[in-house]
This record gives structure tokens, C-alpha cells and sequence, in this order.
């Protein structure tokens, strides 16, 4: 598998009052499309992450929309929707469209409008997305990842201090993050005296509602970038499921989604978790990134989280391996139909070189990771700068 990348754009993420969810996509677009080099004529696909559209702004036809929005009427348009892992399971879609032979360039968008609304509808909407018992129960995500959590801190000792960590990086890594919707660094000691969410998870240990909208434009090998040197290819791409609630999984201190598509990522690309040297992955709650360095094979179960507030995977470590240098879902934002498409972006960025003092060195294989729900659903991609 080599799917060039050929532009990458997104917007700020945050509290966008003032801007329309048109507005966002065109921006992103507009900077992949300007990156890309392309005729936008060329583009044989769009691609749309999204989850909330329907519930949210009463607008389920998002592949118009977006064709509509940018001036692309006549393409074959179609909205991708795996809650919050929409955005990775739109790229993924995208991946295999082109590894079909059908088409030769397409768009992915990945969008989400989530600030207009109240809190409370807000999470009520996103609950759509797990299963009929825990709705019934007044279970919320917070709700749901706290369970997880609970129960690696018996099974393996993991601290509030530990996830605490995670914050805490995410936080610094975001305050280089011009588009990050926090740019504040904060203390173990802000999140442990934040207020519970769900105990044991603060409100610094959550992901915030945002807006924002990514972009990227794929394409077969043939067709190659104009507008930079470095060329970055997708070399893996996999989805795989489990159930919705969390009453149906064999584990609630693991992803068998998130186990099952990187083994399948790793196994296209040839590669071994060694070999990444960075990753954006699902960091909904503190909890879900010390689970997924573990999922992914980066750490030995109940070992993520010591090495987290050791600072093994933030930037500057002697480590390989860096996590989320964008901020994360924690502090960069989760518009959740964008988040898998922006975390691309940020892969990408980073494999060819050009973001700034969150640069990491010498990177040359990248690893994103999208869920959706509390683990019902995951997408894994793997990045390889070309050079």
C-alpha cells in the first residue's frame, strides 16, 4: 500500500461562534487543495466525517454539503459516520477507494459543529453513540471511561497522578499548537483540583466540546506533490469494531478494536510498534491514551501511565516515541467528525518537517489512532515519510 498525501489543511480548533460550519470546510479544504497543486476537477471522491450533523444542525446529507460548500457539485459525495471515529474511518474509506482502482484523487473532510449547542444536548447527542443499556442507566462517556478507569487503577495500580500526566503533556504540546483550542500549560495539581467529572476523572482529564473542520487530499502513487519536497504516504490503513457497551466486551482495561486494527496496520506496513516515532492517538479522556499506548503495543499493560509522567513520550525525551504533539483530543480540541482527519494532518506535518517548535526530530514513521464510542469502533493509519 503508498497512498500519497498530497495537501493537508485545518482550521483552529475551539469555541468558533462566529464562524459556519460551510465556513470551516472551505478552509480546510481550500489549504489541502492549495498544498495539493491540483485542478480540484481532478478529485474523483469526497469523503465526509461526521457524527452530530443529523442530531445537532438537522442536516443528515453532509457529502452534498460539502460538494455543495466547496464548489464540487458532480463528484460522488458520501458522509462517513463511526462516532467519534469518523474522521479516521473516512480516511480509511478514502485509502481503500483508491486502492480499488476506481478512483485516482479524492478529499477527505472531516467537520464537526458542536458549540452552538447546550452542553447538555450536546452530550445527549454524542450518547448516540453507545448502547441502549447505558443510555437507559443515565450513563454518560465520562461515565463510562471513569469505569475504565477504576478498574486499571485495581488491576494495575495506575494513580490519578498518572493520568494526571497526560494532561499535563498534552497541555505543553498544545501551547505550540497556534490551532489548539488550549494553549495554557497546566500542573498535576491544576487537574487533581479541577472538578469531578466522574469520579475518578477531573475536568482537566476530559476532552472539550469544539468546532473545526480538517482536510487532506489523497491520491495513487502516480500522482506526486508540487508544493513540497517531502513526500508522505499512507502505508497502512484498518478499521475494526466491538461491541457497543461496555457489558459486551471480554476486558474494561483494553480496546480489542484498537488491538485488532493495529495488528492489521502493522502487518500491512511491516513495521513493529518500535519502529513508530510518533503518534497521534485517542486521548477522549486521560484514561483512553494510557490504554492506547498499551493497546498499541508501545508500553506492557499497566506500564503507559508511569511512563507518561516520566516524560518517556513527550517532547524532548531521549524516548523514540512522541504522543500527540498536537495537544491531542485533550487540548487541540475533539470536533469529533474531525479529529481522525486532523490527526492525520498532524502526522504529516511532522513527517515532512514543518511545524514549528513542536517539531520532533528526525521522524520518519507516524501512527494515528481514531475510536469511537468507548472502544465500539477504531481506525489505525501508518505514515512513512518518503525521503
Amino acid at each position: 500500500m503508498n497512498i500519497n498525501v498530497l495537501g493537508v489543511g485545518t482550521t483552529k480548533f475551539g469555541e468558533l461562534w462566529d464562524v459556519s460550519p460551510r465556513t470551516l470546510i472551505r478552509e480546510a479544504y481550500e489549504n489541502a487543495l492549495t498544498e495539493s497543486g491540483l485542478d480540484p476537477n481532478t478529485l474523483d471522491g469526497i469523503f465526509v466525517g461526521n457524527m452530530l450533523s443529523g442530531i445537532l444542525g438537522n442536516q443528515e446529507n453532509m457529502g452534498a454539503f460539502v460538494s455543495e460548500s466547496i464548489g464540487l457539485t458532480g463528484k460522488a459525495a458520501v458522509k462517513v459516520e463511526g462516532a467519534c471515529a469518523s474522521g479516521g474511518l473516512a480516511v480509511h474509506q478514502g485509502v481503500l477507494s483508491i486502492l480499488s482502482g476506481q478512483y485516482q484523487a479524492v478529499l477527505v473532510v472531516g467537520i464537526e459543529k458542536m458549540t452552538d449547542h447546550k452542553p447538555e444536548e450536546v452530550a445527549g447527542a454524542l450518547m448516540g453513540a453507545g448502547s441502549d443499556e447505558e443510555r437507559s442507566a443515565g450513563l454518560t462517556f465520562p461515565g463510562l471511561y471513569s469505569l475504565m478507569a477504576r478498574v486499571h487503577m485495581q488491576q494495575y495500580k495506575t494513580t490519578e497522578e498518572d493520568m494526571a500526566a497526560v494532561s499535563v503533556k498534552n497541555h505543553y504540546h498544545a501551547s505550540f499548537n497556534s490551532k489548539a483550542q488550549f494553549r495554557k500549560e497546566i500542573s498535576i495539581e491544576d487537574v487533581l483540583k479541577s472538578p469531578c467529572i466522574s469520579d475518578p476523572l477531573k475536568l482537566l482529564d476530559c476532552s472539550p466540546i469544539s468546532d473545526g473542520a480538517s482536510a487532506i487530499i489523497l491520491s495513487r502513487s502516480g500522482l506526486t506533490r508540487k508544493s513540497h519536497d517531502t513526500s508522505v504516504s499512507i502505508i497502512a490503513s484498518s478499521a475494526s469494531s466491538d461491541s457497543l457497551g461496555l457489558c459486551g466486551r471480554s476486558s474494561l482495561t483494553s480496546l480489542s478494536a484498537t488491538k485488532t486494527a493495529a495488528g492489521l496496520a502493522y502487518q500491512q506496513a511491516k513495521l513493529q510498534p518500535k519502529d513508530i516515532d510518533i503518534a497521534e492517538v485517542h486521548d477522549c479522556f486521560s484514561i483512553a491514551e494510557i490504554m492506547a499506548l498499551e493497546d498499541l503495543g508501545f508500553y506492557e499493560k499497566g506500564r503507559a501511565g508511569s511512563a507518561i509522567g516520566s516524560g518517556d513520550v513527550t517532547l524532548g525525551s531521549s524516548k523514540k516515541l512522541v504522543v500527540n504533539t498536537s495537544g491531542g483530543l485533550k487540548a487541540c480540541g475533539h470536533p469529533v467528525g474531525a479529529t481522525g482527519v486532523k490527526q492525520v494532518v498532524e502526522v504529516v506535518e511532522q513527517l515532512r518537517g514543518t511545524v514549528g517548535k513542536r517539531q520532533l526530530k528526525n521522524a520518519r514513521i507516524g501512527l494515528t489512532h481514531n475510536v469511537g464510542g468507548s472502544g465500539a469502533v477504531a481506525a489505525v493509519h501508518i505514515l512513512e515519510n518518503n525521503q
